[in-house]
């Protein structure tokens, strides 16, 4: 049974025979004899099937997030019974908002990886916010602000917004001395959706509320922004780990003095309000005893300060400079 619907999954995935036999590494009339055994056992038709496509009947849509939670509640109890082996094995899934996975998440999993050989990771970056519980996820790596949820959520670094620019761009445009003089700067602002909490806003300034900076280019992709700015288009607010190494490479510049690395003896307790870089995960899944050991690699490899902060500040971001 467990392999019908493991086909049937396949099939509706793929959108065809051939290419689910392809994915489970069996002939297509082994899928076809597997889901004319599933639809007999259910005394349903679940797929109509044609050579050019497969569609899902009434009965398929219904049967089909059945299937599978049965698989994924297979995969649990069988990651539960390998838990009690001494070496952990089986597969994570993490997600992570893109630029930070790509530039952080990625290298950390890969050292992780080589410390567990029998663990496998399925690491999805994106911005989007994932339901864990929908999607089977058992890490998702957060950067901002946390709404309030039953998630379990462990701080991995602070998360602080650089106010930065080529040399090039203050050669040519000047240094402003105070956050007012942004307004006659070109600044590189972000379009499509709500800026993040923090963007364009300095303590004291404008009643602490985000100034109305403008620019002649806007952009929905914070990455984008950031090599705007390294090609000398305008000044960037972005978050401290995007723009390191940037920063020590001497390819952007702190426009103000950034203030001095925290090194706290005792780790700050989560503040439901702070803006940081958290992981979460579901409590009670079969998996969370595998989903800590990453959380805690995942803050072992940032460390505390975050590496990014660190070699900033190794670099000479917080020296005063005088303007160009």
């Amino acid at each position: 049974m467990i392999d019908c619907l493991q086909c049937f999954v396949a099939v509706v995935e793929t959108g065809s025979l051939s290419r689910a036999a392809a994915q489970l590494k069996i002939a297509v009339s082994s899928v076809s004899r597997k889901l004319d055994s599933l639809e007999a056992e259910l005394g349903a038709r679940l797929l109509l099937r044609s050579s050019r496509q497969v569609i899902l009947t009434d009965a398929g849509e219904r049967f089909l997030p059945r299937a599978r939670s049965i698989l994924a509640e297979l995969a649990d109890g069988k990651a539960a019974v390998q838990e009690l082996d001494s070496e952990p094995r089986g597969l994570l899934t993490v997600t992570a908002p893109a630029a930070f996975g790509r530039l952080h998440v990625a290298p950390a999993i890969a050292v992780f990886l080589q410390r567990h050989p029998l663990l496998e990771v399925e690491l999805h970056v994106s911005d989007d916010v994932v339901d864990l519980a929908a999607r089977r996820v058992d890490v998702a790596v957060r950067a901002g602000v946390l709404p309030a949820s039953d998630l379990v959520a462990t701080r991995l670094a602070g998360l602080n917004r650089v106010l930065s620019a080529s040399p090039a761009y203050l050669a040519r445009c000047g240094w402003p001395q105070s956050p007012l003089d942004l307004l006659q700067h070109q600044c590189l602002t972000v379009t499509g959706r709500s800026a993040p909490r923090g963007w364009w806003r300095f303590e004291g300034v404008n009643q602490n509320q985000p100034l109305a900076v403008k620019g002649k280019l806007r952009c929905d992709d914070t990455d984008s922004l950031l090599h705007a700015a390294i090609g000398g288009a305008g000044i960037v607010h972005l978050a401290n780990w995007l723009v390191s190494d940037a920063i020590v490479a001497g390819q952007l510049v702190p426009v103000f003095p950034m203030d001095p690395v925290r090194r706290d003896a005792v780790p700050p307790r989560r503040d439901p309000g702070e803006s940081a870089i958290h992981a979460v995960h579901m409590p009670g899944r079969s998996n969370q005893a595998k989903a800590q050991l990453l959380i805690r690699h995942l803050r072992e490899y940032f460390g505390d300060p975050p590496y990014w902060d660190l070699a900033m500040e190794a670099a000479g971001a917080g020296e005063r400079r005088a303007p160009l």
